[in-house]
């Protein structure tokens, strides 16, 4: 990424050219393109590690491969030595921000990393994590966050009372960064993040670190999973178990709902900030995380193979193939051909390279649409009576275009099946859904009429949906420790007034102060230290 190695600062940017930039100044970089782009999207994954005599650096940016499919906007490293926090980060997926001459210039024994898609903040680069600050005695404190806070303006708000400063990001992390660093003024970073965690509402699972010590937390609720393994000669925390095995790291446990950890030469130490009240992510088990993923001791494969046979038995076909919307609808699909009888197969091929992608697409390929990501195997297909399994239905778009397609290669009828409920409520809590007015099945009053009517939207001979019983049944978790809002609208984290909420909340509190001189916009560590072009 760049030419130069990183010198002694805490927070470093890529060069100019790495960048883009022209002679004159530089155009801010493109919001990817998702070819996915009707898809329920995650926010972040998060990776920490705490090892003396390893490449945590290049331990993180592995991590953070693992959890490339948790948010692919941005990537970030932060690697403290004892002496001082070092942060490079940028917009793109990980292989595109980190090199080997990058790497090998950030070492240290503790590190962070995050990969982001946003729900609060716009994609920028100062939104890109982790997040950088100093404390009044000279403290670097890095901070990665998977999750999203509900009182995000609440917090920015006592920001600005006390005096703050800020920086050009516009996150809720950034408001929670520099809220810890301001409180560890007077005492330990462990201590002032004891002060502030009971102080965030929503869902967060945060690693942080100092010159010398690495930290976890996870909210009261659980939302969003975060796990603790050991190395030989380290400790590591990540959003998923998976990340855990591409580095070697074997499972330990769980870290807690309203746990603390805090990781140095002195072991791992836990405190206990908040009383648990569990509500994790259903969606997590149904679409977001890993398969080959264990949550709360569910391996989130088997949870999605059961969900199938659950789903042939509430919706049965009657089909000469059951074929999977890959890559998502894999297990499911096979769930539901085991239970069903009829013999699973392979109609739908997935071009592996098409992903995000920061080169601006014309109309012409937009109009393409699905067609650049799956094509049929018209061989396989044509004739057939076909049942397709795909995890979801947001909008319905992609459906609408992939039954098309089917149909145009032969198919002789199309029934769906759908491995999850309906999804009609929106999520505050780090998925990226669709705004209510988009989501296909809001608004429809009966369960009858809001089936019929998503069916012909999207032009299946037949549609069937798994129930939310059935859903949580399969991941063997009480539903009492659940939160499946997006498909029942009980939100078991109090949500504020709506003007309080969204992507943009703080861009709104900044244009509503009018004078464009908002404390909380004077530059601080986050731009001020860094080696801009």
């Amino acid at each position: 990424m760049t030419d130069r190695p990183i010198t002694n600062v805490n927070l470093l940017a890529p060069t100019a050219q790495a960048r883009g930039c022209a002679a004159g100044g530089c155009a801010p970089k493109p919001a990817p393109l998702d070819e996915s782009e009707n898809e329920p999207r995650e926010e972040c994954g998060v990776f920490g590690v705490w090892a003396p005599g390893e490449d945590v650096a290049k331990l993180t940016y592995y991590g953070l491969y693992a959890l490339q499919h948790r948010g692919q906007e941005a990537a970030g490293i932060a690697v403290g030595d004892g002496s001082q926090v070092v942060v490079f980060k940028d917009l793109g997926l990980v292989s595109q921000v980190f090199d080997e001459q990058t790497l090998g210039a950030m070492s240290g024994h503790v590190a962070v990393g995050h990969c982001r898609y946003s729900t609060t903040g716009s994609t920028t680069w100062e939104n890109s994590q982790p997040i950088f600050r100093t404390t009044d005695a000279g403290t670097g404190v890095a901070l990665g966050h998977n999750g999203n806070l509900v009182n995000t303006a609440e917090l920015a708000a006592r920001a600005r009372e006390i005096g703050i400063k800020s920086s050009a990001a516009t996150s809720d992390s950034d408001v929670v960064g520099a809220l810890l660093a301001h409180g560890a003024a007077d005492s330990s970073i462990e201590q002032a993040a004891l002060e502030l965690l009971p102080t965030l509402k929503g869902a967060f699972c945060l690693t942080f670190m100092d010159e010398h010590t690495l930290y976890a937390a996870r909210d009261p609720h659980g939302v969003r999973p975060l796990s603790l393994g050991r190395l030989d000669r380290g400790w590591v925390v990540a959003s998923e178990t998976a990340a855990l095995d591409i580095v070697g790291a074997s499972f330990v446990r769980d870290i807690e709902p309203g746990e603390l950890l805090a990781i140095d030469a002195d072991g791992v130490r836990s405190q206990r900030f908040a009383e648990p009240t569990p509500a994790g992510c259903v969606f997590e088990y149904v679409y977001l995380a890993r398969p080959d993923s264990v949550i709360h001791g569910r391996s989130v494969h088997s949870a999605r193979v059961d969900i199938g046979r659950r789903l042939a038995r509430e919706h049965p076909a009657e089909g000469d193939l059951v074929i999977p919307v890959p890559e998502s609808g894999v297990p499911a699909a096979v769930g539901f051909a085991q239970e069903s009888g009829i013999p699973y197969g392979q109609g739908l091929m997935k071009n592996a390279y098409v992903g995000r992608t920061f080169i601006q697409p014309s109309q012409t390929i937009r109009q393409l649409g699905i067609r650049l990501k799956l094509n049929p195997l018209r061989e396989v297909i044509r004739g057939k009576s076909l049942v397709v399994v795909d995890d979801s239905i947001v909008r319905g778009n992609t459906q609408r275009a992939l039954i098309r397609m089917l149909r145009e290669a032969g198919a002789a009828e199309v029934h769906v099946r759908i491995a999850s409920s309906p999804v009609r409520w929106p999520c505050f809590y780090g998925i990226d859904f669709a705004s209510p007015a988009e989501l296909i099945a809001n608004g429809m009053e009966s369960e009858e009429g809001m089936v019929e009517g998503v069916r012909q939207a999207i032009g299946a001979d037949s549609l069937g949906y798994i129930s939310i019983d059935e859903m949580i049944a399969a991941t063997e978790q009480p539903a009492s420790s659940l939160c499946a809002a997006c498909f029942d609208g009980n939100y078991p984290i109090e949500l504020p007034k709506e003007s309080s909420l969204g992507k943009a909340v703080l861009e709104q509190m900044l244009a509503a102060a009018g004078d464009g001189v908002d404390p909380l916009t004077k530059p601080n560590d986050n731009v001020s230290a860094v080696m801009r072009p």
